[in-house]
């Protein structure tokens, strides 16, 4: 039976208020004698001092919430928490919610009484994923003002360098491509057949048997063949997706409405995978990386070579650290720029965060020119070493070599926090979807590093 609260809440039909934080806690649990629950405990202190991150989370969550009556959902801090535990021992959302329901010490830490239900897997997709990248940043922002007050860090010895995060995806070679195509649009349009009425042959088998072969093929001249088979596969499927489009634009179903964004997001993509395979196999053409589609599922990948020794799928970040590993600022951009157009950009986000320009700092040697070192001189860092001098002397650069070698080797130390990213909080391959989520789940990351970090090294 409903309360007189929920009634009143229905006839009114408003939607419950999402608090920052839970307003009291049903017998939280105690946390356990372990080394990982001791830490856990003082990144959730270090969390309890940043109450304003938590509000910051709900304004997200609640720009997400369509829904005009129910329970009022999990807290601001309870999805942040959940959030970070998540990146911190990178796990999935299945193996969350069972963490939320046995053990103790990961209730404690997100904040869920033992006598609360744990959210469920579908409730911490959907609420962690409504935080968006730009309020990662803020509460990263938050984070590092909170570490330079407490002299953790004091941002005036700065290392950067460049890395590159992994899309979700395969790597692309046109057959793939194409047979992702012809899967992808095939499935939309079995789905359109149980709404209304199309006609289409599913050619999902012939197209992965092509597929195979091309990749099994031992020469160029036995592959051509299998590939006008599978572009002529490709164009049936486009010309099925087109219909189906044109017939479900006569139902007034949201599955149908749902299914049609999908096509029509799909089409251009297949087709622009015809068209590049139809220049490069039949037309002998060196397409443009600009004009690729690397794949149908995260179009937005960009194609990223690093010194002609290895070709990467997903996009560049630039990453700068302190003396104490603490990440002061962390960019995802799009395409594949040099590093050198990114080297003063990088200090003026650290200035315009710590309140000063950084009295020394140190560059991998894909940064190094002549025009970032007069530009970083003249912002007013006093020291400036790049790891590689590229033509630069040392005495333009720092004040005398002792200088120079010890920002040089202060570098080096940026390659440890980069791989202890990707080695411990899941930054090597993104496994979010979309563009969107994709510099949201890097954020993540970055936040958790640092909380983590500043738990370590506060001393109160």
């Amino acid at each position: 039976m409903f309360s007189e609260v929920n009634r009143e809440r229905h006839r009114e039909n408003k939607a419950p208020v999402r608090q920052n934080v839970a307003q009291q806690q049903v017998l939280v649990p105690f946390r356990i004698d372990d080394d990982h629950a001791r830490e856990l405990g003082r990144v959730s202190d270090v969390l309890d001092t940043l109450p304003q991150v938590a509000a910051m989370v709900v304004r997200d969550v609640a720009a997400q919430r369509s829904r005009q009556c129910g329970r009022p959902g999990m807290s601001g801090e309870q999805v942040l928490r959940c959030l970070v535990l998540m990146q911190m021992t990178k796990i999935t959302y299945r193996q969350l919610a069972f963490h939320l329901r046995d053990s103790s010490t990961y209730r404690s830490f997100c904040r869920i009484g033992v006598a609360d239900a744990p959210p469920r897997r579908s409730t911490l997709h959907e609420n962690i994923k409504a935080v968006s990248a730009s309020t990662l940043e803020k509460i990263h922002r938050a984070i590092v003002k909170k570490a330079v007050a407490q002299g953790i860090d004091d941002a005036s010895t700065v290392r950067v360098d460049s890395t590159v995060v992994k899309s979700a995806i395969h790597h692309p070679n046109d057959s793939s491509l194409l047979y992702d195509g012809v899967r992808a649009l095939t499935n939309c349009m079995d789905l359109a057949a149980t709404l209304v009425s199309v006609g289409y042959s599913d050619h999902r088998k012939r197209a992965k048997r092509r597929a195979l072969a091309i990749a099994n093929a031992k020469s160029m001249e036995e592959r051509v063949p299998l590939y006008r088979d599978l572009l002529q596969v490709s164009s049936w499927v486009l010309d099925y997706a087109d219909g189906v489009v044109v017939a479900l634009g006569r139902s007034k179903s949201p599955k149908a409405t749902r299914i049609i964004a999908e096509l029509t997001r799909l089409l251009p993509l297949v087709r622009r995978v015809f068209d590049q395979t139809q220049r490069r196999v039949l037309g002998d053409e060196s397409v443009p990386s600009d004009d690729k589609v690397v794949s149908v599922f995260e179009p937005h990948s960009d194609i990223i070579v690093k010194d002609n020794r290895e070709t990467l799928y997903g996009h560049k970040v630039f990453v700068a650290t302190g003396t104490s590993g603490l990440l002061l600022d962390f960019e995802v951009v799009r395409g594949n720029p040099s590093d050198t157009s990114r080297a003063k950009p990088v200090l003026q986000r650290i200035q315009a965060l710590a309140g000063k320009v950084p009295a020394e700092a140190s560059f991998d040697g894909g940064f190094a020119s002549q025009d970032n070192l007069k530009a970083l001189k003249k912002m007013g860092v006093g020291d400036v070493a790049f790891s590689k001098r590229k033509g630069l002397r040392v005495e333009d650069m720092t004040r005398d070599k002792a200088t120079y070698r010890r920002l040089r080797n202060f570098r080096a130390g940026v390659e440890a926090t980069i791989s202890w990213l990707k080695r411990s909080f899941g930054l090597d391959r993104c496994t979010w979807s979309g563009l969107a989520s994709f510099e949201a789940y890097c954020w993540a990351s970055v936040v958790s590093a640092n909380l983590l970090i500043v738990a370590r090294l506060s001393t109160g």
